[in-house]
């Protein structure tokens, strides 16, 4: 593995199990009950707009976009990440502004762009269909819905939204036939002369940091800070969080903005070492002017290293499932 000083890589390995906080444990119940919330378009303002709007299984868990679609068609700003693995990360949005599922849950609830609700109402309004009633009774031994029993339960269902049977997988577990020539040699470039790993390492393939990579479209019309929008700290303008790579395939178009269109598009990017955002005039000495991260290099790979490199990526890629969405409980005046 070569990876920058400093750099506190881990191994690629496979995917462990998802841990469940000690004040939301798991049960088959809460995680059903959370499904059918996670499709609900009744949990937003409009009555239109549900988790799986933007979290689309037959789309890798994205929704395949450049930028997502909010509340009345509004056109958003960011690229919807995958639904999928979350359950193993504590760093969440692009910007990192959610360390629990549960957090996430209710910031996309609350949102004003997005679902456009408020959390105690969502809950009333959930609370007058009688079988989430019932259900949340169930699960959560309480009378009525409360935004909490909402959050916990849609936050239960996606940490078990999980990969472990791509192609890379099997090849952890002892199958070296599962893997391409043109994979192996990418895996080796992954692991060295790529330098991949200084930021997407371990088991998910991603550090769950927060870095600059050149791409806040600085001093345009879609600028974008990143982190700096929620912490205000000028030293974390224009950084976002290190995405992981499984069933990375499957997830285009890539980065936070969306504009990467492809795989090969962004290993390119990488492969010239980003591009550095340059002051301009009408802001002078702008101490929000993000500086790209020390880990990025022009690493020269040739066409046919970036090939291979893409389909070590390629490998990623978990099995095609058919997920049908569930049976949605009606009004009582629906009966």
């Amino acid at each position: 593995m070569i990876v920058d000083e400093g750099v506190d890589a881990v191994e690629l390995g496979l995917l462990p199990d998802v841990e469940f906080p000690e004040d939301n444990p798991y049960t088959k119940e809460k995680a059903e009950l959370g499904r059918q919330l996670f499709y609900d378009p009744r949990l937003s303002a409009s009555g239109e707009m549900a988790c799986a709007s933007c979290h689309d299984p037959d789309l890798g868990w994205a929704d395949g976009r450049t930028v997502s679609f909010g509340r009345q068609r509004l056109e958003l700003q960011r690229n919807a990440p995958s639904a999928m693995n979350s359950g193993h990360m504590d760093v969440l949005f692009w910007d990192g502004r959610a360390d629990s599922l549960e957090d996430l849950t209710l910031k996309v609830i609350e949102n004003a762009n997005e679902m456009h609700g408020v959390g105690d109402e969502v809950a009333r309004f959930i609370n007058d269909i009688p079988e989430y009633r019932e259900k949340v009774q169930e699960v959560f031994g309480q009378d009525e819905v409360t935004i909490d029993a909402i959050t916990k339960a849609v936050a239960t269902f996606v940490r078990t939204i999980n990969g472990g049977r791509s192609n890379f997988d099997r090849f952890l577990k002892g199958r070296p036939d599962a893997l391409s020539d043109a994979a192996l040699r990418g895996l080796h470039l992954f692991r060295t002369k790529a330098m991949c790993m200084n930021c997407h390492h371990g088991p998910l393939l991603s550090d769950n940091k927060l870095h600059t990579t050149g791409l806040s479209l600085y001093g345009t019309p879609r600028e974008d800070l990143g982190a700096y929008h929620v912490t205000l700290d000028p030293q974390d303008s224009g950084k976002f969080k290190t995405p992981p790579l499984r069933h990375i395939s499957r997830t285009g178009p890539y980065m936070h903005h969306g504009l990467f269109e492809s795989l090969m598009v962004t290993v390119r990017a990488y492969n010239g070492g980003m591009i550095e955002p340059r002051a301009k005039k009408n802001r002078p000495n702008d101490p929000l002017l993000p500086k790209n991260s020390p880990l990025l290099h022009e690493l020269n790979l040739t066409d046919s290293e970036l090939n291979d490199l893409v389909a070590f990526l390629e490998s990623l890629e978990e099995p095609h499932r058919r997920v049908l969405p569930p049976e949605l409980p009606p009004f009582r005046d629906q009966e």
